[in-house]
């Protein structure tokens, strides 16, 4: 159904509900198909992500296990691994979705800059990711080595898989952020001096972001993953200083030719 806009190009409310409404239900179908690979690969990615606990067992001789305390503990972990599987692997489709969504219509010049962010998103997500897999065991073992040596460490399985996906996923989304910024930016949507004047809410937004991606306790974990994105936060801010200020050259440079 072809979308209808007023002469300046904006959609009515009801027109953004239903474009909202596709791009959830275009999203959520593509998931769903990765979840279904993903639930094929659930042991192998599940005794992956057990190792670092079976390890510190083998490594300091310490007791720590991993354990189901409910009937469907074991199935419930299986659908959250597959549907995380799935997020991951169909990350192209729903940040494009989302993309699609924020920005629906664009001029060619604009098109291209949507393409080419888009390129670095999917691989800045994927990257993000096995960052945070790459950091998890040694985040673990860090967290564990505080208990007393004679003690042990008995883990939900629900509580571990649940920590685990949201520190992944919460660095891969992490790294996408500032790339969404920096697009908005050289499409005219959001000003570099916006993006600086907005960095206290900006560290709030973030801290308070980290403090729901890691367990209440875990400060450690909190920091490792709020640094990171705070610099990719000024990061972003700088290149869309540098972009502004060639703009505005290039406008000055036009204003003194028709002068």
């Amino acid at each position: 159904m072809a979308r209808t806009r007023n002469p300046e190009g904006r959609m009515s409310l009801g027109e953004h509900l239903v474009e909202f409404r596709k791009r959830l239900f275009s999203a959520a179908l593509a998931i769903a198909a990765g979840a279904i690979g993903g639930f094929l690969l659930s042991d192998l990615v599940w005794a992956a992500i057990a190792e670092p606990i079976l390890a510190i067992g083998e490594r300091s001789g310490r007791l720590a296990e991993i354990n189901y305390t409910s009937i469907t503990e074991a199935f419930d972990t299986k659908i959250a691994i597959s549907l995380t599987v799935g997020i991951i692997i169909t990350s192209p489709v729903w940040l494009y979705q989302i993309w699609a969504f924020i920005v629906p219509a664009l001029v060619r010049k604009e098109k291209v800059y949507a393409v080419s962010f888009f390129a670095a998103a999917v691989p800045l997500f994927l990257a993000g990711c096995a960052a945070g897999w790459w950091v998890f065991p040694h985040v673990v073992e860090l967290m564990v080595s505080f208990a007393p040596a004679e003690s042990t460490t008995l883990l939900t399985a629900k509580y571990y898989l649940d920590f685990t996906i949201k520190f992944i996923l919460a660095i891969g989304v992490g790294f996408v952020l500032p790339v969404f910024l920096v697009l908005l930016n050289f499409v005219g949507v959001l000003s570099a001096r916006a993006i600086l004047k907005g960095w206290r809410w900006a560290i709030l937004s973030i801290t308070v972001f980290t403090a729901m991606a890691t367990p209440a306790a875990d400060v450690l974990s909190m920091f490792v993953l709020a640094v990171p994105m705070v610099a990719l936060y000024y990061l972003a801010a700088l290149i869309a200083v540098i972009h502004d200020k060639r703009v505005a050259k290039k406008q000055a440079a036009l204003l003194g030719d028709l002068a």
